[in-house]
């Protein structure tokens, strides 16, 4: 053995315990840094065999191809399964590359993993076949599992141009709903950070039964035409945070669904889309109530409506919305910026014009400010039969984006309440 041969073999046991200590990537920079031949895949392969002990499990490791081309999806559930069985702090890893997967759901419970972070650095693209779906189905499913964090600046890119032709849920109530680009379902203690979701199908993002979850800097696109892409639906969860994101869509940027309560949405960019809304509320049997909602330093641009709480008329059974603040808001270029619609009718035609029987009562709209395209600015149409109760305008100034007279307010079945600046003036 050469003595310059001895030196090497000394050097990359040393890189080797420095990767124990400070992790591979460090071990593997120096390696390169000293010129090592090999060093990356002696590496490589130590940390694999210790990372899948140590709670480290990466897609690649279990078949992935990432070419954009092969089917990922029984490889990312291989990774999962044993994730989710490993113990202790457990790390799923999607390195960067362009991975082709179908519908797949990432279920728990962990029993003993104490946290659960998917690195997700990888865009995917889901399958277009819509055979592979089953009704209602989400295409990425995060299910039963506590302390779960995603993060790392990937991808959800659903390909939805292919699918939204086969959308006629504008005309027919009991449509067959085509996939939501990620769920999440009996959550708890969930965190998402720095994720894109692009073009899905139908909703983007969905929450239901979750509870502790925080979402930030999160980016929502789909064109402003693209049917029924809300950016993030939520429903019968709690405490739940939505901070620094923006939404680009063709529905709702934000749809509050029934049975939340706690939930904060704040210093969120919305636009294009149909605003931030709750409900629609009151369609169904035994729907849970609304309330604890804050909406607070958004700005909203360029959308059909701007804040909005919606209910359906004939309602089936009463539920209750309420204690909801919505605070510094601008509106830039706002067709409705502020409205209450009880009697809404996303059809061409409804068959029963009955009275909603969603009680709305507590609502705070504060400092909200702007543009309006069109001359109602404020337009609050409650139940005849459940009439709004302690409605609150405070510091409203809305004018026409025309820049032409003053925008206008209508009222019906509600007696507001009103501090402060009032542009368009009260109801008379």
């Amino acid at each position: 053995m050469s003595p310059a041969f001895h030196d090497k073999i000394l050097l990359l046991l040393c890189i080797l315990c420095f990767n124990g200590v400070f992790g591979s990537r460090q071990g593997i920079q120096v390696a390169a840094v000293l010129g090592v031949e090999g060093s990356e895949a002696h590496t490589s392969s130590l940390v694999h065999h210790k990372g899948r002990r140590h709670g480290l499990f990466d897609v690649m490791r279990f078949g992935a191809r990432a070419d954009g081309r092969t089917d990922d999806t029984r490889a990312f559930r291989a990774a999962w399964n044993e994730a989710c069985e490993a113990s202790g702090s457990v790390n799923l890893v999607i390195p960067k590359g362009t991975y082709l997967i179908g519908p797949i759901k990432f279920a728990g419970p962990c029993n003993n993993v104490s946290s659960l972070t998917v690195l997700m650095k990888g865009h995917l693209k889901a399958t277009t076949n819509l055979s592979n779906y089953g009704f209602s189905a989400g295409w990425v499913e995060f299910g039963r599992v506590e302390g779960l964090t995603l993060t790392g600046g990937g991808t959800f890119d659903g390909q939805g141009a292919k699918a939204w032709p086969y959308n006629n849920c504008s005309t027919h109530s009991k449509c067959k709903l085509l996939p939501t680009n990620v769920k999440f379902m009996a959550m708890n203690k969930t965190v998402v950070r720095g994720i894109t979701s692009l073009n899905s199908k139908f909703f983007h993002m969905a929450l239901v039964e979750c509870q502790n979850f925080k979402g930030s800097k999160i980016k929502i696109s789909a064109p402003e035409n693209s049917p029924n892409t809300d950016g993030i639906h939520i429903e019968r969860s709690s405490s739940v945070y939505f901070s620094g994101s923006h939404i680009g869509t063709g529905d709702d940027c934000i749809s509050i669904g029934q049975g939340n309560s706690q939930v904060t949405v704040s210093s969120v960019t919305c636009g294009p889309g149909h605003g931030i809304s709750v409900g629609s509320l009151g369609k169904y049997r035994n729907e849970g109530d609304v309330s604890g909602l804050v909406v607070r330093d958004c700005t909203i641009t360029g959308t059909s409506n701007g804040i909005r709480i919606k209910t359906w008329a004939n309602s089936p059974d009463s539920s209750v919305a309420t204690n909801m603040t919505f605070e510094n808001i601008v509106m830039n270029n706002v067709t409705n910026p502020i409205i209450i619609d009880q009697a809404y009718c996303p059809f061409t035609s409804c068959t029963s014009m009955a009275p909603s029987r969603v009680k709305i009562s507590d609502i705070y709209f504060k400092n909200i400010r702007g543009t309006s395209s069109s001359k109602v600015a404020v337009a609050l149409e409650c139940s005849r039969g459940m009439p709004c109760q302690n409605i609150y305008l405070e510091d409203v100034h809305l004018d026409l984006s025309t820049g032409e007279k003053h925008s206008t307010s209508t009222c019906k079945n509600v007696r507001a309440k009103y501090i402060g600046t009032q542009i368009p003036p009260p109801c008379s």
